[in-house]
């Protein structure tokens, strides 16, 4: 190389590799569909509350908390693990308008109506049940001017150079993997039919769009690449496909030191492609 039922499984494990790329996420790359509806309501509303559901590391919650710096947030996560990490990184940025909760996004423990803005990014498409996720949501969202904000994944969508045949190999097995633990690979697409599907929401409510995650720099590149390198050697993915016959470890090898030869390629590019919406409730 270069120098509780209902039920969700998050296959990577939550791997430090893994855990890179989402630490690497933040309110410009990951929640810019966001930010012109939520620096308007922070104008009006400096007080506001804002709740981060699945918040991982922490990173997205941090970026956003430092635009409300008169208002509060919280972040949930139903990994006590994943929290310590989130509650050091916000330590360590000076955010102290953020508060970190253990919880379940079927069950929020939450009043009716209590937060002006919610927020979740690639969560639902880890959900064996997200129109349940969904209108919890919806209920601890104030009604008559809250908004929900929600992104998620094509895992599809994937499109790259150098065209290696062993990525093309290892994003099958990925959208195999996934579904088989209950998620969905088609999440972006399906978040329009999904709110339609908890009842409460009409179209005029939604605001959908698109945008996507490109790796090209070689800093880029090794940080992606090296997430999957992760997946290949050991997590949730590898034991789930070695153990339903769906991958072996000589083409897991094939897959490893195809993500290697593109960190190496100058030429090197990666595209996703990611759904958005918000909900005006």
């Amino acid at each position: 190389m270069c120098s509780q039922e209902p039920s969700s499984t998050y296959h990577d494990g939550r791997q430090l590799r893994s855990t890179s790329h989402h630490e690497w996420r933040n309110a410009l790359n990951s929640a810019a569909h966001l930010l012109p509806d939520l620096q308007t309501r922070i104008s009006q509303m400096p007080n506001l509350k804002l709740l981060d559901i699945g918040c991982g590391s922490g990173t997205i919650s941090v970026s956003l908390a430092k635009y409300m710096p008169d208002g509060h947030l919280t972040a949930i996560d139903q990994s006590p693990t994943i929290l310590e990490r989130a509650k050091i990184h916000a330590e360590e940025e000076g955010v102290k308008n953020i508060t970190h909760l253990e919880g379940d996004a079927y069950n929020l423990p939450f009043e009716d109506g209590q937060f002006d803005v919610v927020h979740s990014s690639m969560l639902l498409a880890h959900l064996s049940h997200p129109v349940l996720a969904l209108k919890e949501m919806i209920r601890v969202t104030r009604k008559q001017g809250g908004v929900i904000s929600l992104r998620e994944p094509d895992l599809k969508a994937w499109s790259f150079y150098p065209s290696l045949e062993g990525i093309g190999e290892f994003s099958r097995v990925q959208c195999l993997v996934h579904e088989l633990n209950g998620g969905h690979v088609d999440a972006a697409q399906r978040l329009v039919t999904w709110l339609f599907q908890t009842g409460q929401v009409e179209r005029e409510m939604i605001k959908s769009s698109v945008s996507g995650w490109c790796y090209s720099t070689p800093e880029e590149r090794r940080m992606w690449g090296n997430v999957m390198i992760g997946a290949c050697e050991g997590g949730g993915m590898k034991e789930r496909a070695l153990r339903d016959g769906i991958v072996t470890e000589t083409e897991l090898d094939v897959m490893k030191k195809d993500w290697e030869t593109w960190i190496c390629a100058e030429d090197g590019w990666f595209g996703c492609l990611i759904g958005e919406a918000l909900v005006f409730l």
